[in-house]
């Protein structure tokens, strides 16, 4: 892989998209960022983002993420599918055998008439069975959340390539009807290659996205 990087670059298309990957993701971040009114905070992403700009463009220039690629707009593209339904017994069955720290996950999020595939890593077990995500918290087994507030609001669901689909590509549902994509944060582009695409319900233990 270290060779892989050293000389990928020696290839003219693949400095350009790294390039135009590059100025898409500060664009994009740099507006969120604007509205931090939280100066200790602000310096500390501003020091972290350029590494994570580099790293996120690099992954995706070297292929990881097996979708088509819009460069200029930095996400990735695929037919949208019908609206993902949870299924709880399904939860159950895989989260309370094969969870593990390092997974990354679909959460479906629902927000008033809007619903989205979200990606996020479990980062903590319970031996009681609860699952701990990054992001959203702690969920049962089932894929519920453990915070009543949260109920009916996201869902931890079972991992299946769709979902890592819908997830990456930004696909959304307006009253279960599609909608336009979302742009994806630079932590879902860097959680997009931690996926192990030929075995989504298994860690990539060859890398993680190392996002917190």
């Amino acid at each position: 892989m270290q060779q892989q990087q050293n000389t990928i670059w020696h290839d003219q298309a693949s400095r350009l998209l790294f390039a135009e990957l590059v100025n898409v993701f500060y664009a994009r971040e740099l507006p969120q960022l604007a509205q931090l009114s939280d100066q200790q905070q602000l310096q500390r992403r501003l020091k972290s983002l350029p590494y994570y700009v580099e790293r996120a463009a690099t992954h995706i220039v070297q292929g990881e993420v097996p979708l088509e690629l819009d460069g200029f707009n930095g996400c990735w593209l695929a037919k949208q599918k019908a609206q993902p339904q949870p299924n709880l017994q399904a939860n159950h069955d895989f989260f309370s055998q094969r969870a593990e720290v390092g997974l990354v996950v679909p959460i479906l999020l629902s927000q008033y008439d809007n619903t989205s595939v979200r990606l996020d890593t479990i980062d903590q077990l319970r031996v009681s069975g609860e699952v701990h995500c990054n992001q959203y918290g702690w969920f049962y087994a089932n894929g519920e959340p453990c915070a009543d507030e949260d109920k009916g609001q996201v869902t931890l669901l079972k991992p299946a390539k769709p979902l890592m689909v819908a997830a990456c590509c930004g696909h959304t549902w307006h009253y279960a009807k599609a909608a336009p994509p979302r742009r994806l944060a630079l932590r879902e582009m860097l959680l997009a290659s931690a996926i192990n695409w030929r075995q989504v319900q298994k860690t990539k233990l060859s890398r993680s996205a190392g996002i917190t």
